[in-house]
């Protein structure tokens, strides 16, 4: 396949379905990250241009989940997993806690535990899923899921177990 020519300018200048197009491939055959880090850049943009549950916007969050369990390059699976969250994909959530408790990479999984606060999401398997991170590997990944779960109890009005502070 020849070489995709990136000028974000022109790409941002095409409707949806083109620059989805353009993006999909970018994903599937460029060897760049950074133009990969950059469509998911892009991407996010259509999903924010468009009505949460469109068809475009299902395109677009179908897409990120593709890329997040088939991108080899850490930071962009990092980033996509903040567009999941960012841009409120929400059916998205079972990717991001698979990313938050079995990528190879523990920057992704920092960062799938983390998204998965940022969206609120609170159901039975995500809870299970800040569990089971609380025993990660690495100490990153158990202090984000420390943090997810104070978080969550605060916002629900709930003092955190761990949180012995008298406010």
């Amino acid at each position: 396949m020849s070489q995709i020519v990136v000028d974000e300018n022109q790409i941002r200048k095409l409707p949806h379905e083109e620059r989805l197009k353009i993006l999909r491939e970018i994903f599937e055959t460029s060897k760049d990250e950074s133009e990969r880090w950059d469509a998911t850049w892009m991407a996010g943009e259509i999903a924010a241009e468009v009505e949460v549950g469109s068809t475009m916007f299902n395109k677009v969050s179908d897409l990120m989940a593709w890329a997040l369990k088939h991108d080899d390059n850490t930071v962009v699976r990092h980033e996509i997993c903040y567009q999941i969250a960012g841009r409120n994909m929400r059916e998205k959530i079972p990717d991001l806690r698979e990313a938050g408790l079995n990528d190879e990479s523990a920057l992704v999984r920092h960062e799938a535990i983390e998204c998965l606060s940022i969206i609120q999401s609170e159901d039975k398997e995500t809870l299970e899923a800040f569990d089971k991170a609380l025993q990660d590997p690495d100490k990153h990944v158990r202090d984000t899921a420390e943090f997810v779960l104070k978080r969550l109890s605060r916002l629900k009005g709930k003092r955190h177990s761990s949180d012995t502070s008298a406010f």
